[in-house]
């Protein structure tokens, strides 16, 4: 039988329940892959540990970051910020045969491949204004007015960037710069904790906290870059969408009160491409 391969976002270890989903999570056979689209966890302890228990078990695992990761947590022993905890972290996965976005993209060649499976570290810069807003000062008055502010503002440190969005623009650069030198004959598929596009945003119960979700300058990257499939987290709202005849795969399991509303027995895993 040939392999298959998964996604899945959004573990959120640190939940005493989510351990226990996480420790569920098998494979179907032995050269099955498996996507990780970021949110692991805040401690750099439980992503570790989290990610070289999934990779023990898969034949490849692929590691996009999240926010979460990023965070400088104040209960984290790791105190590095910014881009220095990003390639702590990144240091971390390679040690221990994760799949970063600095490393080489890997093509899967089973069943749908071949394509490469491209892992994104992009960050957002605060294009998917609040309703009503035209700047990114009015967009986050409207959010803390509403008090819906995402705790990226105190705990995700951009340094040594001025700023998160101007980290972003850093990264989808040096990002664009690698995918234009992809085969241009090779689909891929891109995986991103936040969403490529704002249209994933549109059904969040807050819309004020789109901003904290992606960047408008990605809105045709699952075109231009001829993506099979589009993997995103963040939302948690796990959902299949299409744009563009392009399907987009929310896959995250979230906080336990959030995936407890969907049932007692959670399958975060998605299959994204299927052996037989």
């Amino acid at each position: 039988m040939d392999g298959s391969l998964f996604a899945v976002s959004d573990l959120h270890v640190s939940y005493e329940e989510n351990r226990a989903v996480v420790d569920g999570l098998r494979p179907e056979s032995p050269a099955d892959w498996l996507i990780v689209a970021g949110d692991v966890g805040e401690k750099f302890a439980d992503i570790e540990q989290t990610l070289k228990l999934l990779r023990a078990r898969f034949a490849a695992v692929i590691w996009a970051p999240g926010n979460h990761e990023l965070w400088s947590h104040p209960a984290d022993p790791v105190k590095l910020r910014g881009e220095e905890r990003y390639r702590a972290l990144v240091r971390m996965c390679q040690d221990i045969g994760v799949v970063t976005p600095e490393d080489d993209y890997p093509v899967w060649t089973g069943l749908g491949g071949p394509v490469t499976v491209v892992p994104l570290f992009l960050l957002y810069d605060y294009s998917f204004r609040a309703p009503g807003t035209a700047t990114k000062q009015e967009s986050l008055k409207a959010a803390y007015d509403a008090g819906v502010v995402c705790t990226d503002e105190s705990l995700l440190h951009p340094d040594p960037f001025a700023s998160r969005e101007e980290w972003c623009w850093a990264r989808l650069a040096e990002t664009a710069e690698r995918l234009d030198k992809l085969d241009p004959e090779m689909s891929t598929v891109l995986v991103s904790h936040w969403p490529l596009r704002r249209e994933p945003t549109d059904v969040m119960w807050y819309p004020e906290f789109a901003q904290w979700c992606g960047t408008e300058r990605t809105a045709d990257w699952h075109l231009r870059y001829r993506a099979k499939v589009a993997v995103y987290g963040h939302l948690h709202i796990p959902r299949s969408t299409e744009y563009d005849g392009v399907p987009f795969e929310e896959v995250s399991l979230g906080y336990p009160r959030e995936w407890k509303r969907r049932g007692d027995a959670p399958a975060p895993m998605r299959k994204i491409l299927a052996g037989g």
